[in-house]
């Protein structure tokens, strides 16, 4: 019987080239099934490719459309690196990445006038974060268990006011340890943290400012935004820090829900996280948010109520007096956990590129002046956890809507509270920003008038 004889050693080199073909299908396998967060690799790429050829060549929609594309596509990346990132991840990294890099890459000129034009017209034009806000606060307010509510807004109160305290002591202590004067530190440090953000604090600060002093309000926007900037950024750390704690002690948090009953046990939360989704009924919680927000704006100059507040008012009217159907309050949570769900991230990237000015905090940066903008947060972050418990209320939850007078007003609640993972506390960290904010700037105004330049 003739055998066929192989060259010594063939054997081996056609087992490695299968070897090889193998590893190599198994790369590629495995880079198809790679993710950016929900998207495969390769069809991010695709789309990435596309949205920003068209920034390139001048062609991307200066509309929503444009806008939305742009603001999706980094943040879908940059959040889901700040989920994975070592470190990032336990302090809110995903908020934080979203917020920051787009601002850096405006501040160094890489993003070109195409696409920050598209984002203009969505952010502000379209008015996007209201719409955002809008659903927010609607579903999560119509949509929580109502004695929880009633209990929520009589208590948040007591830790905001003083956190509120413990910030202004902390802050000028440490402020004046460093150098810095007292009036310095109080109304250029200070206030500006804890004033309700830019267009809500630091712009009629700098309106009265200029006004009592002298001058122009623009330069003293310049000395106030980098302390609101700074401050929030350590908000946003301040709530991933508060969710890692939460997260290896589940008896110190109520998972979004702010306070306890008289047994220590955490209130009933949504009614409608049981029910199946209905998308007809999302339609009408989006109508029944807009409306929210028109009525706002409506009544705003007849009582002279900021239209945001009115809107969280009127939502828990609403909800306490059950005037509104189970229907309508069913889809109108339902949309609200959508929209925080899919377009928290996305959102804070528009944020970073339109309202994060790092031109004006690199002016007045320094280690001391950072000190000072954390001492303020760390003081009512703290506060608020020990206060907070102290009423019944959840600590981790009651030092995250605390620690919501140090964001740039919905802006920044918006980014602590994803950082936290806890959007159902939104309502709350509205009334703690915006009130808490505006009793500020009245306060910061007749006290300015009294003490002088």
């Amino acid at each position: 019987m003739n055998k066929v004889l192989q060259p010594q050693g063939s054997s081996g080199g056609a087992s490695q080239n299968v070897d090889a073909q193998t590893e190599s299908k198994g790369w590629f396998h495995k880079i198809l099934h790679l993710k950016v967060g929900v998207i495969p690799l390769p069809i991010y790429v695709v789309f990435a490719v596309i949205i920003f050829s068209a920034a390139a060549l001048g062609r991307l929609p200066n509309d929503m459309i444009g806008g939305l594309a742009v603001i999706m596509i980094m943040g879908i990346l940059l959040s889901d690196l700040g989920f994975k990132l070592p470190i990032l991840k336990n302090i809110g990294g995903p908020a934080i990445l979203s917020l920051m890099v787009p601002s850096f890459l405006v501040f160094w000129n890489i993003l070109n006038p195409p696409i920050i034009d598209s984002v203009h017209t969505l952010m502000k034009t379209s008015n996007f974060l209201y719409l955002y806000i809008a659903c927010l606060v609607a579903g999560s307010i119509t949509g929580m268990n109502r004695k929880t509510l009633i209990d929520g807004f009589i208590r948040i109160f007591v830790p905001m006011i003083a956190g509120t305290v413990a910030a202004v002591a902390a802050g000028m202590g440490v402020g004046m340890l460093f150098g810095y004067t007292a009036h310095r530190t109080l109304f250029y440090i200070i206030i500006p943290i804890i004033g309700g953000g830019v267009g809500e604090g630091i712009l009629p600060l700098s309106i009265a400012f200029s006004q009592i002093l002298g001058g122009e309000s623009g330069s003293y926007v310049a000395q106030m935004i980098p302390a609101a900037v700074i401050g929030n950024v350590f908000a946003i750390i301040g709530a991933g820090v508060l969710k890692r704690m939460a997260d290896k002690n589940p008896s110190i948090t109520g998972n979004g829900v702010l306070v306890k009953e008289k047994n220590g046990n955490k209130m009933g939360g949504s009614n409608y996280d049981a029910e199946k989704y209905d998308f007809a009924l999302m339609g009408a919680g989006l109508l029944f948010a807009c409306t929210l927000f028109i009525t706002g704006t409506l009544l705003a100059p007849v009582v002279g109520i900021p239209g945001p507040i009115l809107m969280i008012f009127g939502a828990a009217l609403l909800k306490i007096s059950k005037l509104l159907p189970y229907k309508i309050e069913q889809g109108a949570y339902h949309l609200y956990k959508f929209v925080s769900g899919t377009l928290t991230w996305p959102l804070m990237v528009g944020l970073g590129i339109l309202y994060i000015p790092l031109n004006d905090v690199a002016a007045l940066i320094s280690i001391p002046y950072i000190l000072v903008c954390a001492t303020v947060i760390v003081a009512m972050v703290v506060t608020g956890y020990f206060v907070g418990k102290w009423v019944g209320m959840f600590p981790v939850e009651a030092a995250i809507v605390t620690g919501c007078r140090g964001g740039l007003g919905g802006t920044g609640d918006v980014a602590i509270l994803s950082a936290s993972g806890r959007m159902e506390l939104m309502p709350f960290a509205q009334i703690s920003t915006r009130i808490g904010g505006a009793l500020t700037v009245v306060a910061a105004t007749l006290l300015i008038a009294v003490w002088g330049g």
